[in-house]
């Protein structure tokens, strides 16, 4: 028996056709799915190019919205002290050192201080984290002030950042530093003040200190003619980047006063010009110190010759 039904079998034109057109659907998919993915990629890269912007806009903005800030009453990034409040005075600093009696039983004579007659011109520059400079106050801190008193001396303190580094990531050498010019510009006459306790009950060298608003509270307690200026001044951080240059300045030097002297060390004093190289806590010392270099500028002032008298001849 025969039959007319053939097989519903496709030709090879027609699989030929299928594969095609199966293998164009395949590429228009991955074509999309490229495009898809350029577009998320895109989208992703104008949003992270944005964020940049935007944080760079806003550092921008922020360094022109607050100018750098200068304090007030500088000179050579020195706050100079011209008068010593009574409570500073009488701290329980060591006044000068009272002469050793000699082998026949005398006193030695004492030591001299510095006289009216020729100021020496005193500049202490200090890191309030710097052991040293404590150490130094709180030897000097008594006879400082009495000459400061008597006029025999002037004393500028510039305040420096060394130690930055050394108070587990909270800056407190560049902080107080600022602080301190926030006092000297708003309440000068309570500087030395301010000045000397800072130096007088430090934090321990890599301790945290005190933080900003500890700061102003001392401020405070010190008396400052205006505590709220001062409050916000420190809390701010109004002069942190005056103190980070002022430093920079004192170590590329010349230090005021000097010809070719560069900030080594804090504390560094430098009398006339001259750096002091002896016992940082040896009053007995530095006071002959200065009486040297005030001996020194005496004697160096030439005095005028008298003009002779012409006499008539016989």
């Amino acid at each position: 028996m025969s039959s007319d039904e053939t097989p519903n079998v496709p030709t090879p034109r027609n699989t030929r056709e299928a594969v095609r057109e199966k293998a164009q659907q395949v590429h228009a998919q991955q074509s999309r799915a490229r495009i898809m993915r350029r577009i998320i990629v895109g989208a992703v890269a104008v949003v992270a190019v944005g964020a940049i912007g935007t944080a760079i806009w806003m550092a921008v903005t922020s360094t022109v919205g607050k100018p750098q800030l200068t304090p007030s009453g500088m000179k050579g990034d020195g706050i100079a002290v011209t008068e010593v409040t009574a409570a500073a005075a009488s701290d329980q600093a060591p006044a000068s050192p009272t002469p050793a009696p000699t082998e026949a039983g005398d006193t030695a004579a004492p030591t001299p201080e510095p006289t009216t007659a020729g100021q020496v011109d005193i500049h202490i520059y200090v890191d309030y984290l710097s052991p040293g400079a404590g150490e130094f106050e709180r030897s000097n801190a008594r006879q400082l002030a009495s000459w400061i008193s008597e006029g025999a001396v002037t004393v500028t303190y510039h305040p420096v950042a060394l130690l930055t580094a050394s108070s587990n990531g909270t800056k407190y050498s560049l902080r107080s530093a600022a602080a301190a010019a926030c006092v000297a510009t708003h309440s000068p006459k309570q500087f030395y003040a301010f000045n000397h306790d800072l130096l007088d009950d430090q934090p321990a060298v890599d301790t945290p200190g005190l933080s900003d608003a500890d700061l102003a509270d001392l401020a405070g307690a010190v008396g400052v003619d205006d505590p709220k200026a001062v409050r916000s001044c420190i809390e701010d951080q109004d002069f942190v980047t005056w103190a980070k240059e002022a430093t920079a300045r004192a170590l590329e030097g010349p230090l005021p006063g000097s010809d070719d002297l560069v900030l080594t060390s804090a504390p560094m004093v430098v009398a006339n010009g001259e750096a002091y190289v002896g016992a940082l806590d040896d009053p007995a010392e530095f006071s002959q110190f200065i009486l040297t270099v005030a001996s020194d500028a005496y004697y160096a002032t030439p005095t005028p010759t008298p003009t002779p008298t012409p006499t008539t001849a016989p």
